[in-house]
């Protein structure tokens, strides 16, 4: 090529030998940076490329957004116990909203015409509808006593084997849980309104003798899971307790029905829940 550019005209012969050297000092330097260039001009190099080499409308900010100083060193030790300290005050917040709940329906929900009340003699905390006279007619101004702190006698529930817990006395001087009262089928309350006077009478001899599947005592008043030819039963508390599904339906005419499950059909009645094509209703009203 040399040889042929000494017969060029001296202005082509200087143009080709600067496209020969442009060419030569391409083919060695491939790996310069294209860092340089224009943002347009730039080429994609995945080895190469950073989101600090991009423009500034397409970084990705990859790290949590917060002030920091690019002199300080890497301190692992510090980003830990900032994470940790993080963690703690999360709990201490959930603590803070878990601190009063009511033994009866195991809300947190208060409203002025519904408070949560404490008592002072065990701290039990129940809404005043929940558990009626005397906190549904009006709450003492002064300090308040439960009336299992009121006997100041030991209680137990005749319902269950739990021990504690928002308790009343029977009509043949007895004592249940109100919970227990709610949801086991045959038992009443003479005041329905103040949820006074439990009545027990119409319970069946079968619900005593029954084992509880979950605590696997005798001791207490069991019910039946609502599902047909499901053989297990527990008692109302330790349904609770095992975060089991039990309801209690209004009724249209015989007044409400108590539907619960155990841990299996708890589980498939909320899949059909969800559905929305399955709900609680008597046994008469199915037949009609």
């Amino acid at each position: 090529m040399g040889g042929k550019l000494q017969f060029l005209p001296p202005a082509k012969r200087f143009m080709l030998m600067q496209q020969q050297q442009y060419h030569r000092n391409d083919s060695e330097n491939l790996s310069i940076s294209s860092s340089n260039l224009p943002a347009k001009k730039r080429k994609f190099s995945p080895e190469s490329v950073t989101t600090l080499c991009l423009p500034a409308k397409k970084r990705v900010c990859a790290f949590p957004f917060h002030p920091f100083d690019l002199n300080e060193e890497y301190n692992p030790i510090k980003e830990e116990k900032l994470l940790d300290d993080n963690e703690q005050t999360d709990v201490a917040d959930d603590d803070d909203d878990d601190g009063i709940v009511c033994a009866i329906c195991n809300s947190t929900d208060g409203e002025p015409s519904d408070p949560i009340v404490l008592c002072d003699g065990c701290d039990l905390m129940v809404h005043t509808s929940c558990y009626g006279h005397p906190l549904a007619n009006e709450i003492p101004e002064g300090d308040w006593f439960c009336s299992v702190c009121s006997t100041e006698t030991a209680k137990s529930c005749c319902l269950c084997p739990e021990s504690g817990g928002a308790m009343k006395s029977t009509v043949n001087d007895e004592w249940a849980h109100i919970v227990c009262s709610l949801f086991v089928p045959e038992v009443f309350f003479v005041d329905p309104e103040g949820r006074e006077g439990i009545d027990l009478s119409k319970v069946p001899k079968r619900r005593w003798e029954t084992k509880c599947y979950i605590c696997k005592s005798k001791n207490g008043c069991a019910i039946d899971c609502s599902e047909p030819k499901c053989p297990l039963s527990f008692h109302v508390t330790c349904g609770l307790k095992d975060e089991l599904c039990i309801e209690y339906t209004e009724g249209r005419r015989n007044g409400g029905v108590v539907a619960g499950f155990c841990s299996r059909h708890t589980e498939l009645w909320k899949k059909q829940q969800q559905t929305g094509k399955f709900k609680i209703v008597p046994r008469e009203e199915i037949d009609k």
